[in-house]
């Protein structure tokens, strides 16, 4: 997308062919890559079938792209499955936008107050590196087994690491910009929101774009444990049935959410970048 956009500003006038030629060259190569790609992840589906249906795979332990699809649309045809995933999603949502929120204040308080950050800093370097699988059971005898453990689950994924990155992010802003703002008379406020902020917008849309899949992983982690729908409860229960086609489906399915996901944060960060 982006060599297309500037293969067409390349026809105005003060451009050389010899950049043109660079630009064509970019481009065959971008849709070389993307080819691909599709090529790989379709002879994989089609190798998983053809394995399937020959025998060489066990249908009933690895399922098939045919008996995923099919449960997928039975599932879809009474709504069961928008359901589950729609659950996963709001999940996802909510806790992403919790993680962000809490990370992005948590780092300026930290900033803003040295020796706080000091005294915090050890703490949560242990709390990031515990692992999070530990804490889900506490947290469904202290919330009980409902959406708010599955939602804290998530949260305590990713919330640890987003602190300690933004807020090394924003110790290490250029010290000559906030010496120009104290030069002219700015104030702490004004170096927060003239140069600390703004000069870590990228870093904070590519602290999102993990964040996403992070809160995702914390989500489905809590559906195991503690939940009634969603798509982590269709992967338990049908381990437990041997439904392992709605196992498989709901591995696919959240593959699928995961990609989309990143693809909306990476179109909201080239838009941030024009």
């Amino acid at each position: 997308m982006k060599y297309k956009m500037l293969l067409g500003m390349s026809k105005e006038p003060g451009i050389s062919e010899e950049q043109r030629t660079f630009l064509r060259d970019c481009l065959a190569k971008e849709r070389f890559i993307r080819i691909c790609r599709w090529l790989f992840f379709l002879s994989f589906l089609a190798l998983w079938e053809i394995g399937a249906r020959v025998g060489f795979l066990n249908p009933f332990i690895f399922s098939s792209p045919g008996r995923i699809l099919k449960s997928a649309v039975s599932m879809a045809s009474d709504g069961t499955l928008f359901y589950h995933l729609g659950i996963t999603l709001f999940e996802t949502f909510f806790s992403f936008f919790i993680v962000m929120a809490f990370g992005i204040l948590a780092a300026v308080l930290l900033w803003w107050k040295e020796s706080l950050a000091r005294i915090l800093e050890p703490y949560l370097i242990v709390l990031n590196s515990l692992p999070k699988t530990a804490l889900a059971p506490i947290f469904i005898v202290w919330l009980g087994n409902n959406m708010k453990t599955i939602i804290v689950a998530a949260v305590s994924v990713a919330v640890f690491g987003t602190i300690i990155t933004l807020y090394t992010d924003f110790i290490s802003v250029e010290e000559d910009k906030i010496k120009l703002i104290r030069t002219l008379g700015g104030t702490r406020k004004d170096i927060l929101f003239k140069v600390i902020l703004p000069s870590n917008i990228p870093s904070i849309i590519s602290i999102m774009k993990v964040n996403i899949g992070l809160s995702l992983v914390g989500v489905i982690i809590g559906e195991f444990l503690a939940a009634k729908a969603g798509l982590g409860y269709l992967i338990i229960y049908g381990s437990q049935v041997f439904k392992l086609d709605w196992v498989m489906m709901s591995i696919v399915i959240l593959c699928i959410a995961a990609a989309g996901l990143y693809q909306l944060l990476s179109i909201a960060e080239r838009k941030t970048e024009r």
